[in-house]
């Protein structure tokens, strides 16, 4: 793949479909050929682009089941944008770059793991990943 476009999310996914193709082969090839492929996947990683990777998920419902979906879905972007910095350079400006999205990601979503079981029964799991990638 090159030249991500990430059009997410749509109404109900938890999991990001860019970054987990991201993390997928960043765990699947050696550093350097990775790093390549990264390099073509999103090339404007630097520049925070595609924007909708990087903007947390906004949940309207967090008692509707599928709507709940949201917060997984900042939370697996959370523990990817972790992973994927950690293959970088901290010099490499898309370090940080990725490290403030994951933040942003975490902090949008953590504060819902409890409170409603349309989630609450499954996002620890999900929480746990993204604090110890």
């Amino acid at each position: 793949d090159r030249d991500c476009q990430a059009w997410e999310p749509s109404q109900d996914e938890f999991l990001s479909p860019a970054l987990m193709e991201a993390e997928l082969m960043r765990r699947a090839l050696p550093p350097e050929a990775f790093a390549a492929w990264l390099l073509a996947f999103l090339p404007q990683l630097d520049r925070e682009q595609p924007a909708t990777l990087f903007h947390p998920a906004s949940v309207s419902d967090r008692s509707d089941g599928k709507i709940a979906h949201l917060d997984g879905l900042n939370l697996s972007r959370a523990w990817c944008w972790r992973g994927l910095a950690s293959s970088l350079d901290t010099r490499d400006p898309r370090h940080e770059v990725m490290l403030r999205a994951a933040d942003r990601h975490l902090v949008a979503a953590l504060p819902h793991v409890t409170g409603d079981y349309m989630g609450e029964h499954w996002l620890a799991s999900f929480a746990l990943l993204a604090l110890t990638a």
